[in-house]
């Protein structure tokens, strides 16, 4: 994606047009999450086909839809449905959201979306507060010429999920009694699910959950300077030595079943902090 920050502006410019007031944080919803963005009130509702450069979401469960609006009294730009490198698309494609979100004026980020969970101490239906990530794509976003406007050229990851957001959310999770889980997000290719032989070695290697996205959008928040807060829904257990066959219908039940609890998390953190 050549000449990234003059599209980035572009689509800005776009979205300007449509909306009257400035959006401070941004929602990225995973599958059979994306519900949440029909409780913005007066929302803009704008189709991915219609924003210059942007791709499509092509994954059942993703309505491809910007909804730009208030939530919890908070100015928010929500993404229905994301985009993943198993599409097709490059990674700057993936990413290219974030950018805009950024260039509109959000400065913090929540990110979600659904996993299988790798720690036997889990079970589906659990959400997981991200604390790390392993970056398991075999790429990375920011491979390429750097664009100084828009982030360092080494962006440091140490804390990419901004630490006080984390404890902020587990304590919001502890007052409206909704368990919450906490861990390290390990974040591959797909479009497979992965083996029993490969599970077990991305638990080994320190991952409680696995999952086809996020990963690329943290590390260009990151780039970019935004605050992050990440949440997972395990909708399966991933447990190597007890694997069993798994469909993305499977993946979508267990996530529409536990929506009601992460729509209180997500709405409560927001009135919070």
């Amino acid at each position: 994606m050549g000449n990234l920050l003059a599209k980035m502006n572009e689509a800005v410019e776009f979205i300007q047009g449509k909306i009257k007031r400035e959006p401070t944080v941004g929602l990225i919803l995973g599958s059979g999450l994306g519900v949440l963005a029909e409780e913005i009130e007066n929302p803009v509702k704008i189709d991915y086909a219609d924003i210059p450069h942007f791709p499509v979401s092509t994954v059942e469960g993703h309505e491809g839809k910007l909804v730009i609006g208030e939530l919890e009294g908070k100015q928010v730009i929500a993404m229905q449905g994301r985009f993943h490198y198993y599409e097709g698309y490059s990674m700057q494609d993936v990413t290219f959201p974030v950018r805009v979100m950024k260039g509109l004026g959000v400065d913090m980020m929540v990110v979600t979306n659904a996993c299988g969970g790798m720690n036997a101490n889990f079970v589906p239906g659990d959400l997981m507060l991200i604390t790390d990530h392993l970056n398991m794509t075999g790429t990375n976003p920011l491979i390429g010429a750097n664009e100084a406007e828009l982030g360092p050229r080494f962006p440091d990851m140490s804390s990419a999920y901004t630490p006080e957001l984390v404890a902020l959310a587990k304590d919001v999770a502890a007052k409206i009694d909704v368990k919450v889980q906490q861990g390290v997000y390990a974040g591959i290719s797909g479009p497979t699910y992965m083996t029993p032989a490969e599970l077990i070695m991305l638990r080994n290697n320190g991952g409680d959950a696995v999952g086809m996205s996020t990963v690329p959008e943290v590390i260009v928040a990151s780039h970019m300077q935004m605050k992050v807060l990440g949440i997972s829904c395990v909708t399966d257990m991933a447990i190597g030595e007890e694997l069993e066959p798994l469909t993305h219908e499977q993946v979508m039940e267990t996530a529409n079943r536990t929506r009601p609890k992460f729509i209180k998390l997500v709405k409560e953190f927001l009135a919070t902090v």
